[in-house]
């Protein structure tokens, strides 16, 4: 669990806010720009967790339901958001013993 620091809190606290909604946050407006910037893209989005991030990121390649992921059997998908995936996308997941270094054996996948 993250726990931020007393400089971050302060940051947070301090921060310009607005509507994020209505695209009226500079906070987030600026984050996603300079993210965008950053890895060279036309545009960023915010999302607030990690899990929701891995979600979008799912359906981004899973087009429509009844599609399948392949990840890792010990992978942070397969143990605590695979059911987001097949409740929220209908995709379901077919899982592959990592390799040592966390790669996946391309012969597992055939």
């Amino acid at each position: 669990v993250t726990k931020p620091t007393e400089p971050m809190l302060n940051c947070a606290l301090s921060a310009p806010t607005g509507d994020d909604v209505l695209g009226e946050d500079p906070t987030v407006l600026a984050l996603e720009e300079y993210t965008a910037d950053l890895f060279g893209k036309e545009s960023g989005l915010f999302v607030p967790t990690g899990t929701m991030s891995n979600l979008i990121a799912i359906l981004a390649h899973c087009h429509g339901r009844a599609s399948e992921m392949i990840i890792g059997s010990q992978s942070h998908i397969c143990l605590w958001e695979g059911g987001n995936a097949a409740n929220l996308g209908g995709v379901s997941s077919k899982q592959i013993q990592e390799n040592y270094d966390g790669t996946l054996d391309l012969d597992s996948m055939r």
